[in-house]
């Protein structure tokens, strides 16, 4: 919950409408803070949690610098503040081998889960500069630490993620902070493609043997974006059960 000496703030989560990003907006909503969700195409989605959580729900091709400008400008208007805590959720899978995977699979991932997180943390990080207080949160994945047959899109994009929340982390201390959320295998639509037989390999290594909640991830990103986390930044926080040990 937001600190007793803390007013809610403005915050923009991309991706907001399902999974991990409605979990995010309902937590930071419930912690007092005024909350837009960002999403792409699936506007009933974006709709029920708007009205689950009171969120402003806004449709933005979030790969695209002009319509990025005009999200960051609703924002604006809606709650009459610039955006001051920034969550990157939005997600692509394309999966596929690397010797099958298409240069459209490869750049429609690094759009969504790489390119975008640079639009919008640039174009936050005006505002929150000026306002001298600003959290920016990407979500990682343990992908981008320890690969992923198949996903070697989505695994380059989350690692090139990692570098660019430190990179962001330096520039844009003292006053603002950037850290990155790592969730391992989370039970969300993302992964409700996979087998039993293949979520019980998952689970199995995992240490604490089970995938992580969307809340688990959301509880992580909340306390990310308090008073009190002030002076974490360029952290790559691993919310996966320990599967990131070790490497």
């Amino acid at each position: 919950m937001t600190s007793r000496h803390s007013p809610g703030r403005v915050a923009l989560i991309t991706g907001g409408s399902r999974g991990i990003g409605a979990a995010i907006a309902t937590a930071l909503a419930g912690a007092g803070h005024q909350v837009a969700i960002a999403y792409a195409r699936n506007q009933a989605a974006a709709d029920k949690a708007a009205a689950q959580t009171g969120c402003l729900a806004l449709r933005a091709d979030i790969t695209d610098p002009a319509r990025v400008e005009s999200l960051f400008g609703d924002v604006r208007a809606h709650f009459g503040s610039d955006v001051e805590i920034l969550v990157n959720c939005a997600g692509l899978l394309g999966d596929a081998l690397v010797g099958e995977m298409t240069t459209d699979q490869w750049q429609d991932v690094l759009d969504v889960n790489l390119t975008a997180p640079f639009l919008c943390g640039s174009r936050a990080s005006a505002g929150m500069a000026a306002a001298r207080w600003g959290r920016i949160i990407n979500i990682g994945s343990a992908a981008g630490l320890l690969g992923s047959a198949g996903q070697a899109n989505y695994a380059a994009a989350k690692a090139g993620l990692i570098g660019l929340t430190r990179s962001l982390a330096r520039e844009l201390a003292p006053t603002t902070t950037c850290n990155l959320v790592m969730p391992g295998p989370v039970d969300t639509g993302m992964i409700a493609h996979l087998s039993g037989k293949r979520r019980r390999q998952l689970a199995d290594m995992i240490p604490c043997k089970r995938f992580g909640t969307v809340a688990e991830v959301a509880a992580a990103v909340t306390f990310l974006c308090s008073e009190e986390a002030a002076f974490i930044t360029g952290a790559v926080l691993p919310v996966d059960g320990g599967m990131s040990m070790g490497h």
